[in-house]
C-alpha cells in the first residue's frame, strides 16, 4: 500500500500581484502523472488547499478538475483536511458527493470524534488503512482555559488541549485497527506548528494562535501512528528527527525566500507488515523559476547580463544595497531586462529610510521629526552642497504641498513620518 503525502498547495496565491494559475495547473498535472507512475493508493492533502477562504472561480475549476481526474486514476482514496487558510465550510460543502467518489474531506472538528477517524478499504472491500484526519484545530476546538489564566497558562492549556484531542483520536484509531486484526497502518494527519519547526522569510506561514506561541512537541502525537502527515510549514522536514513524522512542505515556492528550496512530496510505502514503513521524498519540478538579486548597481547589472545570456523565463526580486543613491534605479533595471524573458516583480530599495535614520541620537527619534527635518537629514547624509540644496528643497516642498494642500504649512502630526 502506497501513500502520497502533500500539503499547502495554496491554490490561488499570487506573487506581488502576479497570478500563478499556470503554475498551479502544471503542478496538479504533474501530481496526477506522479500518482499514476508511483502507483499511489491514497493521496493525503494536509491542509491549506486554497490560499484564501473565498477562492476565485478559475481556482475552484482547477481543484475540481483535479479531483475528477483522481476518480479515474489508480488512486483509491483522497483524504483532505482544512488548514488555517481554508474555509472549513467551503471545503465541506460538497462533502457527501465527494465521499461517494472516495474523496474524504474533514474541514472542521466534527461533533462525533468517530467521524475524524476513517477506515479506508480497497476496491475489493479489504481494509487499507486507518486515517486520523485531524484538521486545523481552532482555539475553540481545544483550548482548556479560564478567563483568569495568564498568557503562559492559556498557552499551556492550549497545547494540552491539542494533545488531548490527538490522544482521543488515537484511541479511536487503535480500536478500529484492532477490528481489522491489527493488520493495517494508522496514519495521522494535522495542520499545526511543531516545536523546532523551520520556516523561511516571506513564506507566509502564520502564527496559528493569536496571543500565544503555542507549538507542540512530538509527544503530542500518539505512539500508534505509523506515519504522521503534517501541513502548515513550507520547508520539508522531519519532526524531532523522526523519519515517520514529517512535513512535506509546500509544492510551490510561496515567496522569493523559498526560491532556492527544493520542493518535494513524500511517498510512504507499507508492506503487509504494518511496522515496516519506507519513506521516500520525491522532488517536485520547478514550474516557474524565481530568483533574488542583491548588491550594488554593478553587481545587479552583471547578474542580469548573465541571466539574459541563458534566456530563461525568470521572475526577479531585486534588493539594492549599494551606498550611492541611484535616483533612476527602477528605470535602469527595467531597461536592463527589456526584450528578455526576465521579469522584475519587486525592487527593494531601503536606501532613503536608512539615510533618514542614520546616526539618530536616542532622544532624536524619527517620530519626533517632521517631514522637512527628515528630508534635511537625507541631504546631510548625502553631503549635498548648500548651493545645490535650494532646487531640491523647492521640489520637495511642492510635493508636500501637493500631498497636503496646506500652502507651506506642516502636514498634520499624524501624517508625519
Amino acid at each position: 500500500m502506497r501513500i502520497l503525502h502533500t500539503s499547502d498547495w495554496h491554490l490561488g496565491r499570487s506573487l506581488y500581484g502576479r497570478k500563478r494559475l499556470e503554475e498551479f495547473s502544471a503542478f496538479l498535472d504533474w501530481l496526477i502523472q506522479t500518482i499514476q507512475s508511483e502507483r499511489i493508493d491514497i493521496l493525503l492533502v494536509a491542509g491549506d488547499v486554497f490560499d484564501t477562504i473565498a477562492p476565485g472561480n478559475k481556482v475552484q475549476e482547477l481543484y475540481y478538475s483535479f479531483l475528477t481526474k483522481m476518480v479515474v486514476s489508480c488512486c483509491q482514496h483522497v483524504v483532505i483536511i482544512a488548514g488555517n487558510h481554508d474555509s472549513a465550510s467551503f471545503l465541506e460543502a460538497p462533502k457527501e458527493i465527494l465521499q461517494c467518489l472516495h474523496i474524504h474531506v474533514v474541514g472542521s472538528v466534527p461533533t462525533d470524534p468517530q467521524d475524524e477517524v476513517l477506515l479506508l478499504e480497497d476496491r475489493q472491500g479489504q481494509p487499507l488503512a486507518v486515517i486520523c484526519a485531524v484538521p486545523y484545530l481552532h482555539d475553540r476546538d481545544v483550548r482548556l482555559s479560564e478567563t483568569t489564566d495568564s498568557i503562559d497558562g492559556k498557552t499551556e492549556k492550549l497545547v494540552d488541549g491539542i494533545c488531548q484531542h490527538y490522544a482521543g483520536i488515537g484511541a479511536i484509531a487503535e480500536r478500529k485497527c484492532q477490528e481489522t486484526g491489527g493488520r493495517v497502518p494508522i496514519i495521522g494527519m494535522g495542520h499545526l506548528f511543531t516545536t523546532g519547526g523551520k520556516t523561511t522569510e516571506g513564506d507566509g506561514v502564520r502564527d496559528l494562535y493569536v496571543g500565544s506561541l503555542a507549538q507542540v512537541g512530538q509527544e503530542a502525537f500518539p505512539s500508534c501512528f505509523d506515519y504522521l502527515a503534517l501541513g502548515h510549514l513550507h520547508v520539508p522536514q522531519k519532526v524531532a528527527g523522526q523519519e515517520h513524522l514529517r512535513y512535506c512542505g509546500s509544492p510551490l515556492p510561496m515567496g522569493f525566500g523559498e526560491a532556492r528550496q527544493q520542493k518535494e512530496v513524500v511517498v510512504v510505502e507499507f508492506s503487509t507488515n504494518r511496522a515496516s514503513c519506507v519513506v521516500h521524498p520525491l522532488q517536485v519540478p520547478c514550474f516557474q523559476k524565481l530568483e533574488q538579486l542583491e548588491g550594488d548597481l554593478t553587481a545587479i547589472l552583471s547578474r542580469l547580463s548573465w541571466l539574459k545570456e541563458h534566456g530563461e523565463h525568470i521572475w526577479l526580486e531585486i534588493e539594492y544595497t549599494g551606498e550611492a543613491l541611484v535616483e533612476n534605479l527602477r528605470e535602469l533595471l527595467e531597461q536592463a531586462v527589456e526584450g528578455t524573458q526576465l521579469e522584475i516583480l519587486r525592487i527593494k530599495n531601503n536606501r532613503i529610510v536608512e539615510m533618514a535614520l542614520h546616526r539618530l541620537d536616542e532622544e532624536d527619534l524619527l517620530e519626533n521629526l517632521d517631514v522637512k527635518e527628515v528630508f534635511q537629514r537625507c541631504l546631510d547624509y548625502q553631503r549635498i552642497e548648500e548651493a545645490d540644496r535650494p532646487p531640491l528643497i523647492s521640489a520637495y516642498d511642492e510635493i508636500v504641498f501637493a500631498m497636503h494642500g496646506q500652502n507651506g504649512d506642516q502636514p498634520p502630526k499624524e501624517d508625519r513620518l
